[in-house]
């Protein structure tokens, strides 16, 4: 045992570094010290390649010239913060991208993916307020669904486990079924601010939502007044193979939230907004210290320009179909997988066995894969990755299934 400076006594067994890591998070046991394209390595020598990217962050993988030349250019200027009380470039120059890129009129930049639902929440009711009566404020989003975990995006989120401790949650906010019967029940137009829909639910399995259903609910909310919220914080900016997850459904939302690779895994949040609700706010509404800083947002920029690209977007789209195709044949073989659901570089495989063994044997394999629930796989590659990648990830995915 080990006394510390303030009295208190540590295992010697336990690293203190980690001790004094808050303990929320069950790591894996390895140590990541360097990265290289779709490659993660660590102390010892040993390569993994990242089928979760970060949790969808790292869309350009490890090691990026462009992100790192774009973060040396931003450092050369002398500007990493001023504040919101200032005009800043690269914010100014981010938010027209996104703007040429999208639906929106307008952009709020904030610092992580809930920080940016809670924002479109905050926004959702100010602007039903000015069209309707103070009774609109309701927030319904749907079952499966992952919104974050502060009290508003939490009391969104459909994790029992997750809000239990900490509930009393954010009022006003519900959770419906995945049914239009009861959807039409829910969406009441004179007591609902927002609908918030993950088209496809990440946490929740990699559910992809049947576009006809996500284009019942917009014409349920445009009759009724009620603000369609998409959250494409782990499915938007490429990963389905279009710039934003709904123009893979033909939907036009009122209002889209971003975060995971929009900086290149600097922490960024942003919140797209249609002219109609951008009108409705107004000075002192909402704020945030670092959101929009001309470091990150310089950065931001060169991320977004590269996930807007056709050729990128196309290359996605094209692999990923090859990818899927290739997953339900390994299902077919292996018989260890009960299902394969998933477009673009985001799919989920749901086994027969506990998916954290599989993620473990995956680790003896040198391939990184996440869970997305108790027996589902969630695989996530870098948008960069091509197909001899790919391959290869399958290749030791089945390693990983059979062994």
């Amino acid at each position: 045992m080990t006394s510390t400076m303030n009295g208190s006594v540590i295992s010697s067994e336990q690293p203190a570094r980690e001790f004094n890591l808050l303990g929320i998070y069950n790591r894996a046991p390895m140590t990541f010290v360097r990265g290289s394209g779709a490659y993660l390595f660590d102390g010892s020598g040993k390569a993994y390649l990242d089928f979760a990217s970060g949790i969808a962050v790292n869309a350009l993988g490890y090691g990026d010239e462009g992100i790192r030349g774009a973060m040396e250019q931003a450092i050369g200027s002398g500007l990493i913060h001023v504040s919101n009380l200032y005009r800043t470039e690269p914010a100014e120059r981010l938010a027209h991208a996104l703007v040429e890129n999208s639906f929106a009129a307008a952009v709020f930049f904030c610092n992580s993916g809930a920080e940016a639902n809670e924002g479109a929440f905050k926004f959702a009711r100010k602007w039903a307020r000015s069209i309707g009566s103070n009774r609109k404020t309701g927030i319904v989003a749907l079952r499966g669904g992952f919104h974050g975990r502060l009290f508003a995006s939490l009391a969104a989120t459909d994790r029992p486990s997750y809000r239990a401790p900490f509930e009393p949650l954010a009022g006003g906010v519900a959770i419906c079924e995945r049914t239009l019967a009861d959807l039409d029940v829910a969406l009441d137009g004179e007591t609902v601010a927002a609908l918030i829909v993950e088209p496809v639910q990440g946490e929740g399995g990699v559910r992809v939502l049947d576009a006809a259903f996500l284009r019942s609910l917009r014409e349920i909310t445009a009759e009724r007044r009620i603000a369609l919220i998409f959250d494409e914080i782990q499915c938007g900016l490429g990963r389905l193979g279009t710039f934003l997850a709904c123009e893979s459904f033909g939907i036009v939302p009122d209002m889209v939230t971003l975060a995971k690779p929009l900086a290149g895994g600097l922490p960024m949040g942003a919140v797209l907004v249609s002219r109609e609700i951008g009108d409705a706010m107004a000075p002192g509404d909402h704020g945030t210290t670092f959101g929009g800083g001309p470091f990150i947002a310089s950065v931001a920029e060169h991320v977004v320009e590269r996930l807007s690209n056709p050729g990128l977007l196309a290359s996605i789209r094209t692999d990923g179909i090859w990818f899927g195709e290739q997953l339900h044949s390994m299902a077919q073989r292996s018989g260890r997988v009960r299902a394969v659901r998933g477009m673009g570089y985001m799919w989920g495989i749901d086994v027969i066995e506990k998916a954290s063994d599989v993620v473990e044997r995956g680790w003896d394999a040198g391939l990184l894969v996440i869970t997305a629930g108790d027996h589902t796989l969630r695989l996530l590659p870098p948008l960069i990755m091509r197909r001899a990648d790919l391959e290869r990830g399958l290749g030791l995915l089945e390693q990983a299934l059979t062994s």
